[in-house]
C-alpha cells in the first residue's frame, strides 16, 4: 500500500546519534547484520544470526503467563509449537495435530497427532504429554500459583484424555465451538510435561522450559536477552508454511533496547535485523529508505476502552455514550497513524469472520455527546469541565504500554473530550508498573483494550460474569439480561452460521449500550527489517515467524 510521509524524520541527526549507541548496545549481542547491500539470491541459504530488538522482555517466563504476552510470545514461538496454526484470515490448518473431528453437538473433539514430534529433551510430543498441556490450559496450576491460559474455554471443560499414544479425546458439558480455534491462539504452546511439573520459580527459569519447537534457548539474561538456537532435528512445522526440515536461521537473538529510534537506528546502520514496534510516524521515510515495515493485523478485538459501569461516571448510559461520541476517530488516524491503519468497525477486527460494520453506533459526533450529558443533568462548571450533584465529570486513562502509540492517542482523546466537558488525567507506566497497578484492577473507569483471540466463541467469557473466571470487562455482573442471553446463546451454538445473527445483534447491542468504545484497528506488532531477511511469515495472531526466514547475505 502507498503512504505518505506526515512526519519525515530528520535522517541525518538520527544515524548520527543511533549508529555509535547501537553498536555498544549490541556489541555482546548473538548475530548481527553485516551490511544493507543484498546478495539478491532467491533461494533459502543456510546458516546466519539474526538479532531483534524489542522493548521488553516481560517480568516472568512462566509459560502459561509469558506466552499470552505481546513482548514473550514472540520466543515462545519458536521454542514451542501448537496443536493448529492460524493464518491472518482465520484459517485453520495441521501443526502437530494432523487432524480433528467432532461430534454433533460440539461437545467432544478427537485430535489425532503427528507421528515424530518430539521435545527438545527427546521425549514424545503424545497424547498423554497434549493431555497435560490442555489441562494446564483450561485449569491452570492455583496450588502453584500458575493461572489458566486467558481466552481458553475453561467454564465448560469437562477434561481430556488419552485415547491411545497419537489420539486425544477432549469432551466440554456444552458446545464449545471456540475449543478447536483457542488451539491456534499464542497461548496454547506445547510445554514438556515435566516442564509444566515444575513450581512457578522453576517455571519461571527459562531454561527449565522444554518445547517441541524448531529452536532451543542457547542463553538468556534476565532484563536484556534471549539467545536461541535452531534444533537440527525439527521437521513437522505448519502444513501452511510449505516448509518441511529445520529453520534455515542459525540462531534468532532477541535484544532489549528500550528506547525506538535506538532500535530502527541500529537496523538502519546495519547493527541489527528487525526492530519491534517502532513509532508509525518513523514509517514511511523507513520504506522510502528501502526497509521492510510490515503491519500485520491480528485477529481479535479493536483498540478501544472497556468502560466500568460500577465506577463513576460510567454508571450512566448516557455518559457511556457521550464519552463514545465524542472520540474523533479521523483525527486519531490522521494524527498518531499512516494509512497502514483503519477505522475501527464494531469492537472486533474487519479480519475476523464473523465481523460486521457498526460503525454508526459509535460515530464521532460531538453535538450529540453534548446533548446527552445536557439531558443527563452534566451542567458546565469552572473551566468548562462539567458537573452534577458536586462531582466534575472526570476520569483518568492509563496509556497500554504493549501498544507503542497508546500514550500518544490517549493524549488526543483527552483533548477532544475536554471539548465536551470533561476533565481527564493521564497516568502512564511501563509493562511491569502496568501489571502490577493496571491489568486485573476492577475499579477503573476504562481499560483500554489490546486483545487478540481466535475464535468469537470465546468472547463471552471476557463480556459477562455468567461463569466462574469469566472476566466481566463492564462489570454489569448479570444484571444486564440482553447482554447475557446474547452472550449465552454465541457460547452454545452448535453451528459457525446459526452464531452469526447471534454475534451481529451482540456487536450492535454493545455498542449501543456504550460499553466499549472503539478507536481503531489495532496494529500491535510493528516490524521494520533489513532488505536482507527475507521469507517472514505472520500469523492470526500477527506474530513473526522466522522458521522460514533467511538472510540473503
Amino acid at each position: 500500500m502507498t503512504t505518505r510521509t506526515r512526519h519525515p524524520l530528520r535522517r541525518a541527526a538520527l544515524v548520527a546519534t543511533t549508529a555509535l549507541a547501537a553498536v555498544a548496545l549490541l556489541a555482546g549481542c548473538a548475530g548481527g547484520a553485516a551490511s544493507q547491500a543484498s546478495a539478491g539470491s532467491d533461494e533459502p541459504k543456510e546458516g546466519g544470526d539474526l538479532t531483534f530488538l524489542i522493548d521488553s522482555l516481560g517480568a516472568t517466563w512462566i509459560p502459561n503467563s509469558s506466552s499470552i504476552s505481546s513482548y514473550q510470545g514472540h520466543v515462545w514461538g519458536h521454542l514451542t509449537d501448537k496443536l493448529i496454526y492460524v493464518d491472518g484470515d482465520g484459517e485453520l490448518s495441521p501443526w502437530v495435530a494432523e487432524s480433528w473431528e467432532q461430534n454433533d453437538a460440539a461437545t467432544e473433539f478427537t485430535i489425532h497427532l503427528k507421528d515424530g514430534v518430539t521435545f527438545s529433551d527427546g521425549t514424545p510430543v503424545d497424547a498423554a504429554a497434549v493431555v497435560a498441556n490442555i489441562d494446564i490450559w483450561a485449569k491452570g496450576a492455583p496450588d502453584k500459583g500458575i493461572a489458566r491460559v486467558g481466552l481458553f474455554p475453561s467454564a465448560n471443560y469437562v477434561g481430556a484424555e488419552a485415547v491411545d499414544d497419537a489420539t486425544v479425546k477432549v469432551t466440554f458439558s456444552k458446545a464449545t465451538l471456540s475449543f478447536i480455534p483457542t488451539l491456534a491462539y499464542h497461548g496454547s504452546i506445547l510445554i514438556s510435561p515435566e516442564s509444566l511439573a515444575l513450581p512457578a520459580e522453576e517455571q519461571a527459569d527459562l531454561s527449565n522450559d522444554i518445547g517441541s519447537g524448531p529452536f532451543v534457548v542457547e542463553s538468556w539474561k534476565e532484563g536484556d536477552s534471549v539467545v536461541l538456537t535452531k534444533r537440527e532435528d525439527y521437521d513437522w512445522g505448519p502444513e501452511a508454511l510449505e516448509h518441511d526440515g529445520p529453520a534455515y536461521l542459525d540462531t534468532i537473538t532477541y535484544k532489549i533496547v528500550a528506547e525506538p529510534t535506538l532500535r530502527t537506528g541500529s537496523v538502519q546502520s546495519g547493527q541489527a535485523d528487525v526492530a519491534y514496534n517502532a513509532s508509525p510516524q518513523e514509517l514511511d521515510a523507513l520504506k522510502d529508505e528501502g526497509f521492510e515495515v510490515a503491519v500485520p493485523r491480528y485477529l481479535g478485538f479493536v483498540n478501544g476502552y472497556a468502560l466500568n459501569t460500577t465506577a463513576a461516571p460510567f454508571g450512566e448510559e448516557a455518559v457511556r455514550q457521550a464519552f463514545t461520541h465524542g472520540i474523533d476517530r479521523d483525527e486519531i488516524l490522521s494524527t498518531v497513524y499512516t494509512e497502514d491503519w483503519f477505522a475501527a468497525e464494531s469492537f472486533v477486527q474487519s479480519n475476523v469472520p464473523e465481523a460486521t460494520d457498526h460503525t454508526d453506533a459509535f460515530a464521532y459526533d460531538p453535538d450529540l455527546a453534548e446533548q446527552l450529558l445536557d439531558d443527563a443533568g452534566w451542567v458546565e462548571g469552572a473551566n468548562g469541565v462539567r458537573e452534577k450533584d458536586g462531582q466534575q465529570l472526570a476520569l483518568t486513562l492509563y496509556p497500554n504500554p504493549y501498544l507503542a502509540t497508546s500514550k500518544a492517542i490517549d493524549e488526543l482523546v483527552a483533548q477532544q473530550l475536554a471539548e465536551i466537558g470533561f476533565t481527564v488525567d493521564i497516568e502512564a507506566y511501563d509493562v511491569v508498573t502496568y501489571g502490577e497497578k493496571v491489568i486485573n484492577n476492577k475499579t477503573l473507569q476504562a481499560t483500554e483494550i489490546t486483545r487478540s483471540f481466535v475464535d468469537i466463541g470465546t468472547i463471552p467469557g471476557v463480556l459477562t460474569a455468567s461463569n466462574p473466571g469469566d472476566e466481566d470487562w463492564f462489570k454489569v455482573g448479570t444484571s444486564d439480561e440482553t447482554l447475557n442471553d446474547l452472550a449465552a446463546q454465541l457460547a452454545s451454538a452448535t453451528d459457525r452460521e446459526s452464531r452469526e445473527p447471534v454475534f451481529e445483534e451482540l456487536q450492535q447491542y454493545v455498542l449501543e449500550k456504550g460499553y466499549f468504545a472503539p478507536i481503531t484497528q489495532i496494529v500491535q506488532r510493528v516490524y521494520v527489517q533489513s532488505p536482507e531477511v527475507k521469507d517472514v511469515t505472520y500469523n492470526g495472531l500477527a506474530y513473526a515467524n522466522y522458521f522460514t526466514a533467511w538472510l540473503d547475505r
